[in-house]
């Protein structure tokens, strides 16, 4: 039985200790990182764009009338 439990402790040892995994996560924790930067920033910029459209769009209406 206590063979049984040391290698089974040495699994779990092992499987915590392992570090092959982690690069990914931190690849994957970076691309939603710049993927949250990027959806920001288009926001930001759509709304801008949107100003600037009503701004000339107001512009033309009072230059027409």
């Amino acid at each position: 039985m206590t063979a049984l439990t040391n290698n089974l402790y040495l699994y779990v040892r092992n499987l915590i200790e392992r570090e092959e995994g982690q690069d990914l996560v931190e690849y994957a924790l970076v691309v939603a990182l710049i993927a949250f930067g990027a959806v920001a920033g288009m926001q930001l910029l759509a709304t801008g764009l949107n100003n600037a459209f009503d701004n000339i769009t107001n512009l033309l209406t009072s230059a027409t009338s």
